[in-house]
């Protein structure tokens, strides 16, 4: 419902950015584990590691039972991991949320190996024509949308649209492109989706 029903296509995308046969891969900001079964159904690693700091969510995704996916309760800014040891990392609808977008970003790139694909998926703010329906459909329909489903959504609904687009007040596409490179990612990619409501962007962390 938040993404307008492209979430799915969206995830599609950023999953296929990270090199088919990758080793050991590191999904952040997990969730349920879609994108962690959509790494693994799609061929993208042989071993996925889910982290998320919600452990309902955490134990949702763990009743798939795969083998070949591990769950870590942990946050991104703070990672239980060594360095370089994942072959590649995604991380989902994470940044708008921590402090320090640059400062998590480092912590990221910190456990992927040289060489390896780090990619993000995130909401996006539209231009142009684009622009005012967007604005109504987070504005309006989404909290009325939302209090037809439960207080916890309605303020959902109510929370995102601001959300959003006040990261991208703060950081640009530019700026982020700024802060993936600070991070030591180099050859760093985007493409918006859906008329622009949301955005893949992805690169290989440098030697």
């Amino acid at each position: 419902m938040l993404s307008f029903g492209q979430d799915p296509r969206w995830r599609r995308f950023l999953v296929d950015r990270v090199p088919a046969g990758s080793g050991r891969v590191l999904d952040v900001a997990a969730g349920t584990g879609l994108v962690t079964r959509a790494l693994l159904d799609r061929g993208r690693a042989r071993r996925v590691t889910a982290l998320d700091q919600s452990e309902p969510m955490l134990a949702a995704a763990a009743e798939r039972r795969d083998p070949r996916a591990a769950f870590v309760l942990g946050q991104a800014e703070r990672l239980p991991f060594p360095e370089a040891a994942f072959d590649a990392l995604t991380v989902t609808y994470l940044l708008r949320y921590v402090d320090d977008p640059g400062a998590t970003l480092e912590e990221l790139v910190r456990v992927v190996r040289p060489g390896g694909t780090v990619a993000s998926l995130e909401f996006a703010v539209p231009s142009g024509l684009a622009y005012p329906a967007w604005w109504l459909y987070t504005r309006l329909a989404m909290p009325v949308v939302g209090r037809l489903t439960s207080h916890a959504w309605y303020e959902v609904g109510r929370f995102l649209g601001p959300s959003i687009e006040g990261f991208w007040t703060r950081y640009p596409i530019e700026a982020q492109m700024r802060l993936w490179r600070d991070a030591g990612v180099g050859a760093v990619r985007w493409r918006r989706m859906s008329l622009g409501g949301g955005i893949v962007l992805w690169g290989v962390k440098g030697a």
